[in-house]
């Protein structure tokens, strides 16, 4: 069942040290900003709570993972400032996932756009199906993916970023994701995906969680500076959106 809360919906179940997010929106599961401050806020108290070693992030349905940012929120910019603070959003909870203590499984069952990309590329391992097809197509609107293009760029390699968000109006399938490192492991239904999460969650809770924690502090070395990079990534962002070529961009696609 998908919600259909015009702010989305945020749930977390914990059973056996594994932590379970679920996000929902009703427009493909986009994030207005207030869901992006509650997942923020969500992976900071995961972070801290003991009784958890191991968090899946999923989004309902079985259709769209993510579709990144809000377009609602994103046509109502008027100002530099409205512009930052609506950027700052997947730029606060990629520094939020990137701090979390606690390996994150990214589960992705269907296509992932911009933001979304961001979300799977900010977590520790990605499963996802052969329909999970990515998209950076920032560039079409007078954007650019700048901030989470270091997330991307840090699990995928310059080249890839560099395809993805020139070509911003194609679609790359799961198994070009796959190959370049974007998603560990592909499978041909959601079924097979949620059976292998599952043990591959149970596998993880099973090991000693400071190990664990050590590990995560491993695979984000040397990223402590995207506290202030990804924020002044999030005003160029702020800025360009009032661009004529950006309002323009966007009257189209209302259209």
């Amino acid at each position: 069942m998908t919600t259909t809360r015009q702010n989305g919906s945020l749930y977390t179940q914990i059973e056996n040290r594994i932590a379970t997010i679920e996000f929902g929106h009703p427009a493909s599961n986009s994030f207005p900003s207030e869901l992006l401050e509650r997942l923020q806020k969500e992976f900071k108290h995961l972070s801290e709570d003991e009784n958890v070693s191991v968090i899946i992030l999923r989004s309902e349905g079985e259709k769209a993972f993510c579709a990144g940012a809000s377009f609602d929120e994103l046509v109502e910019i008027e100002n530099m400032q409205q512009g930052k603070v609506f950027f700052s959003g997947f730029a606060n909870v990629i520094n939020a996932m990137r701090e979390c203590e606690k390996i994150i499984i990214g589960r992705i069952q269907g296509k992932a756009v911009g933001g979304g990309v961001g979300l799977a590329a900010a977590c520790d391992y990605v499963m996802a199906t052969d329909a999970a097809a990515i998209k950076l197509s920032e560039l079409a609107i007078g954007i650019g993916p700048f901030v989470i293009a270091p997330a991307v760029e840090r699990k995928m390699g310059v080249a890839a970023l560099a395809e993805l968000s020139l070509a911003a109006h194609e679609w790359k399938n799961a198994y070009w994701a796959k190959e370049k490192g974007l998603y560990a492991r592909v499978f041909e239904s959601i079924k097979d995906l949620d059976k292998e999460i599952g043990l591959f969650a149970e596998k993880l809770a099973s090991y000693n969680p400071d190990a664990l924690i050590e590990m995560k502090k491993i695979l984000w070395n040397d990223t402590a500076h995207w506290r202030n990079l990804l924020p002044e990534r999030a005003a160029i962002s702020g800025e360009l959106i009032l661009s004529d070529f950006s309002k323009n961009a966007l009257e189209k696609f209302k259209k």
